[in-house]
């Protein structure tokens, strides 16, 4: 994920915030062609407010409709007799693993207002206003966190065993008073108590699901986790029993592919992951999520795929057949991994559409067809983004483009204006500030200029630059661009017939971006030029390259 500014919708206005993607809702995401279900639309107020949380956000208010093929075969029975309460409850569970936290609401509250004694209903409504991975609580939610938990509890008495024990678990969650800047007190408690429940049910799943989830709130969102420690040995452990016993869980494995993405072994994740991209089949994060796992451990054609689906998803949201879950961050992560893969047409195609869902930002337009070469189609594309880093980074792209059509004055004036955007006081994309994003493409700039003045040792300068304020960038799900510096110094290097320092270059990226063909090509030069065959890089260079529509003769064009 994930993961990164990753943007995410709040069920307060129209929002969308950030948590390491820039995202944009699409026209009709929360599903435009609801059909009317009878009770669902009855009622926006609870049946039994245990507080007066104040008026309820527009975009909760809205109706839901049952949703049948956008959902899995995850289910949970409760206590009811109502069978649409049932169907919804069951919905809102699938949103919520899958991350559409306002829309779990709504099938939460339609839970209830088809059975207005059905205390677990109000308990889902209370889990889902709460914090989540990509999300924390904030101060205007808690108030109708804390009134859906007191609800629940006044029904307690209608609820079976373990539902009585969930709401509960849940109640120590949410106070009257909320303080966001002790959030931590309230997490740690809520961890606690479903530590206990876990232990209390052992066989079920969702009981240990909720208790990793509470851990994780525990840990940093963003950065490398080290497997060792112990708090994330324990997250993990929780994670691979449930998934021992049911690998198709949608809520463990969407967690555990987080939990393990940025160690050390993102492949632990991969036999659940090939379930999870279907698990829910209309929930386009659900789709979304595998390529997590597929980009650490670069099966690039598979996370192309995951992507297009959860593309798909967004889509069929506007018929009411999918819910749009962070649509720009599926569209970033499928032109980074359409441009590893050396799929051009989808890579620069997601480029376009990524503007229609960004509100207008060219950045990734530009710079999927830097990538593959395109340079006289980023000298069509005029709209220059508002905020400063995406604003830098289609300067960069219109320098380069420059140079490579034969006007090297024009390159060196956009690099002129690449490093004044490096300058930009307190001005970052996704957490990445301005001067360590910008100062990597304008080194690659500059590196490039130099390069077609023959200053080859120069040029070879900057690109190392580069390559240290790429190694500089924090983690993310996924890179903020979609190509990375190394492939601009290795074939740099073997300009420079320095091909055993273009052997490590190449051999160095493969290690953090496993398997891309890009880096195959250039470490089979760089081993002919000494003298060497290898057949395993060859083979593997074919199987790589295998869905291309690209052809290359260097790591860059």
């Amino acid at each position: 994920m994930v993961p990164s500014l990753v943007e995410v919708l709040r069920p307060v206005g129209q929002l969308v915030r950030a948590c390491s993607v820039c995202l944009v809702l699409a026209p009709g995401a929360l599903h435009a062609q609801e059909q009317t279900s009878h009770a669902a639309h009855t009622a926006a107020a609870p049946a039994r407010p245990a507080a007066a949380p104040g008026e309820l956000p527009d975009i909760v208010k809205k109706p839901i409709a049952l949703m049948p093929k956008a959902l899995g075969p995850y289910t949970r029975a409760i206590s009811t007799k109502v069978p649409e309460a049932q169907a919804f409850f069951t919905q809102g569970m699938q949103m919520m693993f899958a991350f559409a936290k306002a829309d779990a609401i709504r099938s939460f509250r339609a839970a209830w207002t088809a059975d207005p004694d059905c205390a677990i209903c109000h308990w889902g409504e209370a889990w889902a206003w709460g914090s989540y991975l990509n999300e924390k609580m904030d101060a205007e939610d808690a108030p109708f966190a804390y009134a859906a938990s007191r609800t629940a509890l006044d029904l307690k008495s209608k609820a079976s065993p373990v539902e009585r024990d969930y709401i509960d678990a849940l109640a120590v969650r949410y106070v009257k008073d909320f303080d966001p800047e002790q959030r931590r007190v309230q997490d740690e408690a809520y961890a606690d108590s479903m530590r206990r429940l876990s232990e209390k049910y052992p066989d079920d799943l969702d009981a240990r699901t909720l208790y990793a989830d509470a851990l994780f709130l525990l840990e940093p969102r963003r950065g490398y986790r080290d497997a060792t420690a112990p708090s994330v040995q324990r997250l993990h452990g929780v994670l691979e029993g449930i998934l021992a016993r049911d690998a198709k869980h949608p809520g463990a494995c969407h967690l555990y592919v987080h939990a393990t993405e940025s160690t050390v072994r993102p492949d632990k994740a991969e036999f659940c992951a090939e379930y999870l991209g279907t698990s829910i089949p209309g929930a386009s994060h659900i789709n979304h999520m595998p390529s997590h796992t597929w980009n650490e451990v670069g099966r690039w054609g598979d996370s192309v795929r995951a992507n297009l689906e959860a593309v798909h998803s967004d889509l069929k949201a506007d018929i009411g057949e999918g819910f749009a879950i962070y649509p720009s961050h599926n569209l970033h992560m499928l032109l980074y991994a359409a441009s590893m893969d050396g799929q051009g047409a989808i890579a620069t195609t997601a480029g376009r559409d990524y503007v229609k869902r960004a509100r207008g930002d060219t950045m990734y337009q530009v710079l999927t067809l830097i990538r593959f070469g395109r340079f006289d189609e980023v000298l069509e594309v005029k709209a220059r983004p508002e905020r400063p880093v995406p604003a830098g980074l289609w300067d960069f792209a219109q320098g380069y483009a420059f140079l490579r059509t034969g006007q090297a004055d024009m390159a060196r004036l956009y690099l002129g204006r690449v490093r004044k955007g490096a300058e930009t006081p307190k001005a970052e994309f996704r957490d990445h500030p301005a001067s360590r994003l910008l100062g990597l493409v304008a080194d690659l700039l500059e590196g490039e200029i130099l390069r077609d003045e023959q200053q080859l040792d120069a040029a070879i300068a900057k690109f190392e630059s580069a390559v240290a304020l790429d190694d500089a960038l924090d983690y993310d799900e996924p890179e903020p661009l979609p190509f990375p510096a190394r492939h601009w110094l290795g074939a740099a290097l073997i300009d420079a017939k320095r091909f055993a320092d273009a052997e490590r270059v190449y051999r160095r990226d493969l290690e953090q971006h496993p398997r891309n063909g890009w880096s195959l090509l250039g470490l089979q030069q760089a081993i002919e030029g000494q003298g060497r065959t290898d057949a395993e890089v060859a083979a593997a260079l074919e199987k790589a390259w295998a869905r291309a529509d690209t052809w290359i003769r260097s790591s860059r064009f």
